[in-house]
C-alpha cells in the first residue's frame, strides 16, 4: 500500500474519469478528486491540498495545456506534477507538454500497468516514490 497522495483527475468524460479513478485506487492511490475542465480543477487545486495532478488534453473552457501553464506559475501549485492524458499521440503536444513543465504524457487508451508506471517513475523522481 502507497501512502495517502491526493490526486486530481481533469476530464471533460465522466466515464473516462471514473476509469482513471480506479485504475489509480487499484495501483494503492485511493485518494483522488475530479474536475470536468481546467476552470473547475483551478478552483479545486487553490482550495483545496493536492500532490499529483492527471489531466486530459482536450477539454472545453481551458484545455490541458492551459491548466498546466496556469499550474506553473501559480507559486502555490508550481510543485505539482502533472500527467497529460490525450487521445492523440501528436509529436507538438509531447514537445509542448514537456515544455510547458509537465511530469509525463500518456495516451488513451491506457492500461493500469502503464498508468501506474508513468505515476511510480514521476513520484521516484519527485522523491516521493516507492523506491
Amino acid at each position: 500500500m502507497s501512502h495517502a497522495l491526493r490526486f486530481l483527475i481533469v476530464d471533460d468524460f465522466s466515464t473516462m474519469r471514473r476509469i482513471v479513478r480506479n485504475l489509480l485506487k487499484e495501483s494503492g492511490y485511493p485518494d483522488a478528486d475530479e474536475a470536468e475542465d481546467g476552470v473547475a480543477a483551478l478552483n479545486k487545486l487553490r482550495s483545496s491540498k493536492f500532490d499529483f495532478v492527471v489531466t486530459d488534453i482536450n477539454m472545453p473552457n481551458m484545455n490541458g495545456f492551459e491548466l498546466l501553464k496556469e499550474i506553473k506559475k501559480d507559486e502555490q501549485l508550481k510543485h505539482l506534477p502533472v500527467l497529460m492524458v490525450t487521445a492523440e499521440a501528436r509529436k507538438e503536444d509531447i514537445v509542448a507538454a514537456a515544455q510547458g513543465g509537465a511530469a509525463g504524457y500518456i495516451v488513451k487508451p491506457f492500461t493500469k500497468a502503464t498508468l501506474e508506471e508513468k505515476v511510480g517513475l514521476i513520484l521516484q523522481k519527485m522523491g516521493l516514490g516507492k523506491a
